[in-house]
C-alpha cells in the first residue's frame, strides 16, 4: 500500500475485515483546514498509514487491522495534534472534529490603535422562533476601535452600532424590529459597547467584559472571545482577527414584546445569541 495515497473510504463505512480512522480537521476559527495529513502509528511504533485530507478538512485512513493506534494530524503552518484511538474490524474509529492551532497564532497584536474594518467584520444575532427554529439577523452599519495596551490586559474596545441597520432579510419584520416594540430606533439610534476588562482563559481564549447600552439601558456583558492571529493584508497593512459570542436576555433591556401561542410557547425567544467576527487594521 502506498502510504502517501489518499484513501477513498467513507467514514463509518470501512470494508469488511478492515478498520479505519477518520477525522474532520478545523482551525481555531472553525473553518476547515484543507489537505491536512493524518499519520497512523501502531502499538509497536510503526507507521501504518499516512493520508491527506480533502478541501473540506475530512481525512480517512483505511485498511487498518483491529488494535490500538496513535493518530497524528498535521498541516502546514499549524501545530500538530496527536490522539489515541482503538480500531475494530469493519468499522471506522472517528476522532470527530480535531482543532489545529496556527503556528504563531498566539502572537498578540502590537500595542497601539487598531480600527475595526466593518467591510470584513460581522455582528450576527439569532433568536428562537416558535420554539423550534431560529431567526437570524445582522447589523449592517457599525464602527469601532481597539486600543491594544501594554500589557495586553490593559486593552480597550469601543463599538457603535446603528440600530436601524438591523437586517433579517424580511422588510416587514425589520420595520417591526425598528419600532418601540423592539429596538425603538427613533429614540435610541445607537447601540454601544465599551469594554471594562480583558482576562486570558488560556490558549487563544479570552474573556472580554464590558457594558452594552441597548434601548437606553446599560448592562454588563461578557464576550467569550477567541483571538485568531495577526498578519499582513493585500493592501500593505497589518490586520488582527478575533471572534466573540455572548447571550443576552431581552428583558434586561426592556425588550419584552412577544406573542403567546395557543400551546403556551412564546413566538419569539427571550434569549438572543450574539456572534461577532472582527478584523481590525493597525493605524500608525
Amino acid at each position: 500500500m502506498d502510504l502517501g495515497q489518499r484513501q477513498a473510504v467513507t467514514p463509518g463505512n470501512a470494508p469488511a475485515g478492515a478498520g479505519a480512522v477518520t477525522a474532520t480537521v478545523r482551525g481555531s476559527d472553525g473553518w476547515p483546514v484543507p489537505e491536512a495529513v493524518l499519520t497512523v502509528i501502531d502499538a509497536t511504533g510503526t507507521q501504518v498509514a499516512r493520508v491527506q485530507g480533502d478541501a473540506q478538512g475530512s481525512v480517512v485512513a483505511s485498511g487498518l487491522k483491529a488494535g490500538a493506534y496513535t493518530a497524528i494530524i498535521t498541516a502546514v503552518a499549524h501545530e500538530p495534534v496527536a490522539r489515541s484511538t482503538l480500531v475494530h474490524d469493519g468499522t471506522a474509529a472517528t476522532l470527530g472534529e480535531v482543532e489545529l492551532r496556527r503556528v504563531g497564532g498566539s502572537d498578540l497584536p502590537a500595542p497601539g490603535f487598531w480600527r475595526i474594518d466593518p467591510v470584513h467584520s460581522s455582528i450576527l444575532v439569532t433568536a428562537k422562533h416558535l420554539g423550534i427554529s431560529s431567526i437570524h439577523g445582522r447589523f449592517n452599519e457599525f464602527s469601532g476601535a481597539v486600543q491594544i495596551g501594554n500589557p495586553v490586559e490593559a486593552s480597550t474596545v469601543a463599538v457603535k452600532i446603528t440600530a436601524a441597520s438591523i437586517d433579517t432579510a424580511n422588510g416587514m419584520r425589520d420595520d417591526h424590529l425598528r419600532t418601540k416594540d423592539f429596538l425603538n430606533v427613533e429614540q435610541f439610534p445607537e447601540i454601544t459597547f465599551r469594554s471594562t476588562a480583558l482576562r486570558p482563559r488560556g490558549g487563544d481564549r479570552w474573556d472580554l467584559d464590558g457594558e452594552l447600552t441597548l434601548c437606553g439601558m446599560t448592562r454588563p456583558v461578557r464576550l467569550d472571545t477567541r483571538f485568531a492571529g495577526v498578519g499582513p493584508d493585500p493592501w500593505g497593512g497589518t490586520r488582527a482577527s478575533a471572534t466573540a459570542s455572548t447571550q443576552l436576555r431581552r428583558e434586561d433591556f426592556a425588550i419584552t414584546f412577544n406573542q403567546a401561542l395557543q400551546t403556551g410557547i412564546a413566538a419569539i425567544g427571550t434569549t438572543l445569541k450574539v456572534e461577532i467576527d472582527i478584523q481590525a487594521v493597525r493605524e500608525d
